[in-house]
This record gives structure tokens, sequence and C-alpha cells, in this order.
């Protein structure tokens, strides 16, 4: 008979030792590819860190226009099932008024000896399936009739509002989840965006989003070249409204950006948009995707002051043009809403609103 005999287990040495080594390290930077979590190299230089921050603000953009849309449903579908469970509070008490009504004759039939079928649907688990039954129908007759053929009306109305409230709750529940799901994209991409900022030297970060010094140097260069004089932007605006908005993103210079934020101490990009034109009377859409269909297209050569210009393929960023080339924005987190030249960005599009 044959021996049987456990296969010798080899040691892990030399050169497979390394193949093992190497298959695990690819397997490791596939994985991190794929969840999209990669990080910079360590000895990227600082033009490569910045171009990666601004990849990154642009990506959390998009994810933040998608939000405010998302949100702005969601918004929506809170309004619209408030307003139903409002309306079917409404029905009910009307509801139990005329049932209230009923009662009280059933009590005085029950009284004057015999109990009322208005009485049997006081007491009835069903209301509904004994209003359509045979001995109601027997037994009822003229204005009680009537008063319960009301009755049912209402009980039926009622399963339709909370049908429709059901429908507008499975809305709302799903916009939220989306909510959640976008709020995670965005805080990811910034999280990771500053990190890498974190990385570089105070000069190297400015030219990703200027601080204090920085930007009031440009600013008062821009305003030597005539470039950002707000009476010189409203004057050329073509009528008062539009001058309203245009001067409402000046006095907002410096403010903060924060992804969501619809002022008025702090904006994001459509936010600072729809709160210029708010101050000016006049309401806007929520994203940039809507705020480009909010008006009447205009070529980049026929721009005026207040018309919004927007940015990227994805038409993903948008802004107030102020004349001269220039427009104010509110950039990214690293940036204040700031005054710009509209060729610092892919131009994709502009819209006359008013």
């Amino acid at each position: 008979m044959a021996a049987h005999r456990k296969p010798s287990r080899r040691s892990v040495t030399g050169g497979t030792a390394r193949a093992v080594i190497t298959l695990a390290l690819a397997g490791a930077a596939t994985a991190t590819a794929f969840d999209g979590t990669g990080h910079a190299e360590p000895n990227a230089t600082p033009a490569q860190v910045r171009a990666k921050v601004d990849r990154l603000y642009r990506q959390a953009e998009r994810a933040t226009e998608k939000y405010n849309g998302a949100k702005e449903t969601a918004d929506a579908a809170e309004k619209r099932l408030g307003a139903l469970r409002d309306e079917a509070a409404r029905k009910t008490e009307d509801l139990n008024t005329a049932r209230e009504a009923l009662g009280s004759y059933a009590a005085a039939q029950y009284r004057d000896g015999g109990l009322d079928p208005t009485l049997q649907l006081m007491l009835s688990s069903s209301p509904d399936q004994y209003l359509n039954g045979a001995e109601f129908a027997q037994y009822a007759g003229g204005r009680q009739a009537a008063a319960v053929g009301a009755v049912r009306e209402q009980l039926r109305e009622i399963e339709r509002l909370r049908g429709r409230a059901r429908v507008e709750l499975g809305t709302l529940k799903a916009r939220q989840a989306e909510l959640r799901a976008r709020k995670r994209t965005i805080t990811g991409k910034l999280d990771e965006a500053r990190a890498l900022l974190s990385r570089l030297p105070a000069d190297d970060r400015a030219l990703v989003g200027e601080t204090g010094a920085g930007r009031a140097s440009r600013s008062a260069a821009a305003t030597r070249a005539g470039l950002a004089s707000p009476a010189s932007a409203t004057a050329a605006a073509p009528n008062s409204r539009t001058a309203a908005a245009v001067a409402y993103a000046y006095a907002k210079l410096g403010s903060p950006y924060v992804w969501g934020a619809t002022g008025p101490h702090a904006f994001d990009c459509s936010g600072l948009i729809q709160a210029a034109y708010r101050a000016a009377g006049v309401s806007l859409p929520r994203t940039t995707y809507a705020q480009i269909d909010a008006g009447r297209r205009v070529s980049r050569s026929a721009l005026r002051p207040g018309d919004l210009v927007f940015f990227y393929s994805g038409i993903s960023h948008v802004g107030i043009y102020v004349g001269n080339g220039q427009m104010i924005h509110a950039p990214n987190p690293s940036a204040p809403v700031r005054l710009a030249p509209i060729d610092e960005m892919p131009f994709a599009g502009a819209t006359r609103v008013v």
C-alpha cells in the first residue's frame, strides 16, 4: 500500500517573496484607485498638488450642485406633505363634526325606541363598509341619508389624501437618502483637498485660493485698472434690477464660501447668484443647471453687467458678470467671494435674466 504523505510546505523566500509582496502592493494600489481615495504622491510638486486640489474642488462643486438640486426637491416634497397633512386634518375635523351630528340623531332615535342604523354607523369598526351595506340602504332615508352620504365621501377623500401623503413621504425619504450620500461625497472631496493644502507652503496655498493680503492687493490693482468699480458696473447695467443684483454681489466681496449656503453671510457659487437676484426682486432656481435656462442665452461678446456666466462642460460653476471681462463669484472653500476674470475658467455659456 502506498504511503499517504502530506505535501511539504515551501517557505516563501527570495524571488517568491518579492513576487508576493509586489502582488500585495499592486492589489492595495488597485483597491485605493477603485474606492476613489487615492492621495497625491509624497514627492509631488506644489504645482501638481495645486492641480489635484483644483480637481477635487471641481468634483466637490459638481456634487454640491446636485446636492442643491436634491435639497430643492426634498424641500418641495416636504412642503407638499405638510399641506396634505393639514388638509387631511381639516377634513378629519369636518368628518368628526358630521359624525357627531349623526350620533345625536341616533341617540334621539334610541330614546324613542329603537337602535337607528346611524348609531350602528358610529359604533362600526368599518364605517365606510357599513355605509355601503344593504341594511343601511334599507333604513336610512331623507336628510339622514344625505348626511351619511356626505360622511362617506369625507372618509374617501381623507383616504385619498393619506395615499398622496404616503407617496410624498416616499419621495421625501428618497431625496433625504440622496442628500446624505451627496454630503458624504462633498465632505470627502473637501477633506482630501484640505489635507493636500496643508502640505503646501503658505505662498503656494495662496495660489489655490487667495488669502487676505493677496486678495486685497489684487482687488486694489483691479480697482486702479477700472475693472472693479461698483459704480461703473451698476451704471452699465441695463436696468434697475440687474443693477441691484450687481450691487449686492459687490457688497458680498470677501464673504466665505460654504457649500450649500445661500447667504446672507456665506455662499456657494449658485447660492450667491440666487441671493443677488433675490435682493433685486427676481426669483431664480437654486442650481447652476437650472439657472442657465432661467433667462435668454447671450454670446460672450454681448455680455452686459448682471448677466450670468457659466463654466465647465458640466455647467457646474456660475458667476455674475460686472463688465470689462470681470465677474464676481464664490470660487471654493479656500477662496471667498471675489472679483475674477471670466477667462480664468473654461467658459460654457451666459444667460441674461432680466
